[in-house]
């Protein structure tokens, strides 16, 4: 009878098992217990994972012989990519690939090449072993595929200013939002537009020709002649790129006009007007623009001022310093008037970034502007200051050393984010004549405005030999690749983002190092720790068991 009960107890135990886990292929969930919710997606991503029509395809090719902190990474991706799974299913499909297991030397380079041809940039890291140095190459980056659109995206970013593990850190929280953004973007039939206005001497052309394909790799990217456009419709998103000439009336109403009408826009203004070509080492003045902006940017919360940035952190110059026989000498100076910024407000379009270069920037301040909410996305270091026009700019102020004690008014914002509902800077003032002005707005439905004091942000340096345009952010000179294009693509992402999708990069994973020191000196007590603490457990274990087992005998035997 006992042993037919214990038969039967047994067989329900596994029973219940077996339903269990047929259950849990049908309704699987997740409990993610970590304090900062590493594991969890946010509710955009799901949603998009949720509707997807197609299967996508994720080639990784971050794998094999990696480094440890580039297991991490890879881990992370792993992990994130089953999750993906748990919400989309069937039509997540992803595989991980080592492109240098490929045995083939030829057929290695050139799978190498086709995968830098799609964006995915090897990255060479170091690694000692045995007492060497190892120099290893790796490819951080996926291949997403959808339909017959395919889109690379690189999964290493961070502020090369920290160190290698926080750059890790950084990436690991980036992951979700890179990859969900990169599904967004291959998976979506209508492309959003976006018009890049000219008509007022903005850069245009191959200056902007690096930034202008990224964007229309994402979106629809339309040049608008503004002086010759009626009015503005249909576009989501507009960009304006350091205008040297003035808007009329008739162009700021049809602008202000847009901006009620709930669009968004992206200012890029140089508030002086810097002609490199004609600094010199003689010098020359540098006075403000008139591009008819200001009163607008004023009514709606912002004020870039008349003025230029010096910052301890700058960009270099090439300068002659001499001459040697008839041959001059140049040298790469520091040249304060190129702010190095790598300073960020919270906000996700600015999470993470590398150093942006800046040339020629102005503080930008707010004004009061009822309903507006103001965000800072961009600062100097503390280690900086303002010249107010009319400025002398010399090339021969260059070779003077820098000194922190001039420069120490800072931080100053250099860009903002403003959004809101604006009140129309045509309200109570007279309206534009020869443009239809009937459907007047004096006050916005909600939109999303991005000010920025440098317009040479978007501009890229041209190839000295070929003419063709460098990567924007790229410097020459210095041979550094800065953030610039990055912080434009997060700025516009953030302003058509509809489905909130950005707050993933809001996600945030803390470093819980441990103490080197500490391990050190107590290697030896946590090693026997971990050694014995286990058998003394089992031993023990062991002891009270055979303790209840003969109290429980000597108990019967009474009875």
């Amino acid at each position: 009878m006992i042993r037919y009960k214990k038969l039967l107890i047994l067989l329900s135990i596994i029973g219940v098992l077996v339903v269990l886990n047929i259950l849990s292929r049908v309704y699987s969930f997740r409990l993610d217990l970590t304090e900062e919710k590493r594991y969890t997606l946010s509710i955009p991503t799901r949603k998009l994972l949720q509707h997807l029509e197609d299967p996508i395809t994720i080639d990784v090719y971050l794998y094999g012989d990696l480094p440890t902190g580039f297991k991490r990474l890879q881990q992370s991706i792993e992990e994130h990519l089953e999750n993906f799974q748990s919400y989309g299913g069937k039509k997540i499909q992803f595989m991980f690939f080592d492109p240098l297991s490929i045995k083939d030397t030829k057929a290695k380079n050139n799978y190498i090449r086709n995968l830098s041809r799609k964006g995915i940039q090897p990255t060479t890291v170091f690694e000692k072993q045995n007492g060497k140095q190892i120099e290893k190459l790796i490819f951080p980056g996926a291949v997403i595929s959808y339909k017959n659109r395919e889109v690379a995206v690189m999964l290493l970013k961070g502020n090369k200013g920290n160190s290698p593990q926080e750059i890790l850190n950084q990436s690991i929280e980036n992951i979700e939002y890179e990859l969900a953004s990169a599904i967004k973007l291959i998976s979506q039939e209508k492309r959003k537009k976006i018009g890049w206005i000219e008509g007022h001497g903005e850069l245009t052309g191959i200056r902007v020709a690096d930034i202008a394909n990224t964007i229309n790799e994402r979106y629809d990217l339309f040049r608008i002649n503004l002086p010759n456009k009626k009015q503005l419709v249909s576009y989501d998103l507009l960009i304006i790129a350091k205008p040297t000439q003035p808007f009329s009336e008739a162009d700021q109403y049809k602008l202000d006009q847009y901006i009620m009408n709930g669009g968004n826009v992206i200012f890029l203004i140089d508030e002086i007007r810097v002609d490199l070509d004609s600094v010199g080492t003689e010098g020359t003045f540098a006075f403000t623009y008139n591009h008819g902006l200001d009163d607008m940017l004023f009514r709606y919360g912002v004020r870039v001022n008349p003025n230029l940035i010096q910052d301890l952190y700058a960009g270099a110059q090439p300068v002659v310093v001499g001459l040697t026989g008839n041959q001059p000498q140049i040298q790469l100076l520091p040249w304060p008037f190129f702010p190095i910024i790598n300073s960020f407000g919270n906000n996700p379009a600015v999470k993470n970034l590398d150093a942006i270069l800046l040339k020629f920037a102005s503080s930008i301040d707010t004004v009061k502007a009822k309903g507006i909410r103001k965000t800072p996305l961009l600062f100097t270091s503390l280690y900086s200051r303002t010249l107010s026009s009319p400025i002398r700019i010399n090339f021969n102020d260059m070779r003077k050393e820098l000194q922190p004690t001039y420069l120490n008014k800072g931080p100053f914002v250099v860009a903002y984010l403003i959004e809101g509902s604006f009140q129309s800077a045509f309200k109570n003032r007279i309206l534009p004549t020869g443009i239809d002005t009937s459907g007047f707005k004096k006050q916005g439905i909600f939109s999303k405005l991005i000010i920025c004091s440098d317009g040479d942000i978007v501009r890229n340096e041209l190839d000295p030999t070929s003419y063709y345009p460098l990567p924007n952010g790229f410097d020459p000179y210095t041979k550094n690749t800065f953030a610039n294009k990055d912080f434009i693509l997060n700025t516009v992402d953030y302003l058509l983002d509809s489905d909130g999708l950005i707050v993933a990069r809001k996600k945030e994973i803390k470093l819980r190092p441990l103490d080197k020191v500490k391990i050190s000196n107590e290697k030896w007590k946590w090693q026997l720790l971990n050694v014995l603490l286990p058998v003394l457990i089992i031993i023990i274990a062991g002891i009270a068991h055979y303790g209840w087992r003969k109290i429980k005998f000597e108990k019967n035997k009474i009875k």
